[in-house]
């Protein structure tokens, strides 16, 4: 029987004891934007002019475990937000996201493929000067065949001279685009104009470390004894599962300027403890998951402590495309087809988050956005359709659709997986799911061994422009844990970077890589993020106005209540 998932039927299916009603998402997040904006200018004013309590303390859910706290040897946000707080790369950004000088006084380039950087004085915790050496020795650590950097592919990307070759084990390690001048000198040579270079060295991969302490200690340099940081904090604890804690580092170049003295970040890694505790006064500032179940009581609850800002983030389901069920098109598209991504968005999560009908979301700088054919068409079409493709790829109710979801541990991925296995069986009638549920690092760890059919994704930007997302899914990109291969897809995102291209065709050649994706049905695109959380009222300057969601400590003050 083909039938569309009501949201009251989907409330049954989630066990929920009351039917979810939509509630004009969109428009509840154009307003708390609008808001953000006006409440961020007010902050940076009275920033300055807050009476600070006494103890300058702070706790903050960071969602979970971190992999590791080696810049180069993590992908993922929760590990990004801690080192964030203990490493400055060339650039960072402002309470705003816009990039501003880091370890970088300065910039400049004439074609935007050969870039110096003039470097600041500044000192690494022990002591040691920053230097341009530093640099050099990071971004060669970063793509070294033998650390096997998730984000290796990262500089490759920024086009840098033979950064994808050394990956590939074709060249050597000195042959790097990247040269220091003297010790306060970096020079970097693209091998093809990229005119937003300074905004990608804001990320985690690109920042330094420190090279002796790395050497010394190996595996063990980033213990709490042991690591040495350039940023406003250093390690002091490491609790496995429990909580990080830094401490502010003194020799930090803008200590000055920053005013909390310590900072615990939680591993919490469900909303609802993350709520409970944020009521008992054990947290600050919560985890960017708010329960979508608890989320108007909670605005009526603490109100304009529930901040909802925009982030640039697409919450997707990946395809295995190295084996069976998802090597085919058909049975790929068959399932995105039939996931209802409007329940999902305004029945479920309910907090301003926008159907994602492309990779890239729609809000990001450098994109012209893509809209697929199949979004006019009604749900009965859509199911119609989906049974054809099965059925050419010969799944029916004697051979039905197999196989497991994977997902990490949070409340919120499981009520989701839960919805759409829920949509495909509803509408399909011949799908047989199993939910895998695992910890963060071996999620990560089981992604990228492609050890999975189907797992939940998530994609943050790096920098604020669209091939932060459609680089990922290049053929040899290292985030790429999917396996999704076109050359087509890659020869648009190579053209792209030509020397005479224009920002409007680099546009026009995203939309096309993005149709592309969408022919192939490469992921199941599900929605663009928002990032609510309870932030406490006596913490200023967390105004949640960056999309990149780049918060930094250093920015808070902790104001006497």
């Amino acid at each position: 029987m083909n039938t569309v998932f009501t949201p009251a039927r989907l409330a049954v299916a989630l066990g929920l004891s009351t039917l979810l009603v939509a509630c004009g998402g969109n428009k509840e997040q154009a307003t708390d934007t609008a808001a953000a904006k006006a409440d961020t200018a007010t902050a940076k004013e009275d920033l300055a002019n807050i009476e600070l309590a006494q103890t300058q303390e702070i706790t903050i859910n960071n969602g979970a475990e971190p992999e590791s706290l080696d810049p180069h040897k993590v992908s993922g946000v929760p590990e990004s937000s801690i080192l964030r707080q203990m490493f400055v790369g060339l650039t960072s950004v402002d309470m705003d996201g816009n990039t501003i000088p880091g370890m970088a006084e300065s910039w400049e380039s004439t074609d935007n493929k050969t870039w110096i950087f003039k470097l600041r004085d500044a000192k690494w915790s022990n002591g040691d000067p920053v230097t341009a050496q530093d640099f050099v020795y990071s971004f060669r650590r970063l793509v070294d065949p033998e650390i096997a950097s998730p984000y290796s592919s990262y500089l490759a990307d920024a086009k840098i001279v033979n950064a994808q070759e050394i990956i590939d084990g074709k060249a050597a390690m000195d042959t790097l685009g990247i040269k220091a001048l003297d010790d306060k000198t970096l020079e970097i040579t693209l091998s093809a104009p990229v005119p937003y270079f300074p905004s990608m060295m804001i990320h985690t991969s690109v920042k330094p470390v420190h090279q002796a302490t790395v050497e010394k200690f190996g595996d063990k340099w980033t213990s709490p004894e042991n690591i040495v940081v350039n940023g406003p904090y250093k390690l002091s604890q490491w609790q496995v599962n429990e909580r990080i804690v830094l401490e502010r580092n003194p020799v930090y170049y803008d200590d000055a300027n920053t005013t909390i003295n310590k900072v615990t970040l939680l591993a919490i890694p469900q909303p609802t403890t993350d709520v409970q505790r944020y009521k008992a006064g054990d947290v600050d500032v919560t985890g960017e998951s708010l329960p979508s179940e608890q989320f108007v009581q909670l605005k009526n609850e603490f109100g304009s402590q529930v901040i909802v800002p925009p982030k640039l983030c697409t919450y997707y389901y990946e395809f295995n495309h190295t084996k069976a069920p998802f090597n085919d098109v058909r049975v790929r598209k068959a399932l995105s087809l039939t996931l209802d991504r409007d329940i999902i968005v305004d029945s479920i999560l309910k907090q301003g988050q926008k159907v994602a009908y492309q990779f890239s979301p729609e809000a990001i700088q450098g994109i012209k956005n893509y809209t697929p054919e199949w979004k006019s068409w009604d749900k009965a079409k859509r199911i119609e359709e989906a049974k054809k493709l099965l059925a050419e790829a010969g799944y029916n109710e004697n051979n039905p659709l197999k196989f497991e979801l994977l997902y990490n541990t949070n409340d919120q991925h499981k009520q989701l997986a839960v919805a759409a296995s829920s949509f495909w069986k509803e509408n399909l009638g011949f799908v047989d799911i199993t939910l895998n549920n695992q910890e963060w690092k071996t999620y990560l760890e089981t992604r990228r061994k492609q050890q999975y059919q189907m797992a939940r994704g998530g994609w943050c930007a790096d920098y604020n422009e669209a091939s932060t997302f459609l680089n990922t899914l290049k053929s040899e990109n290292s985030n790429n844990y999917g396996k999704y291969n076109n050359p087509e897809f890659d020869a648009l995102l190579n053209k792209a970077f030509g020397a005479d291209v224009t920002e409007e065709q680099r546009a026009e050649l995203y939309n096309q890589a993005e149709a592309v994706l969408d022919k192939d049905a490469a992921n199941i695109f599900v929605y663009q993020y928002v990032a609510p959380r309870l932030v406490k009222p006596y913490v200023k300057g967390f105004s949640g106005n960056d999309p990149l969601n780049y918060w930094q400590v250093k920015n808070l003050k902790i104001a006497k209540q």
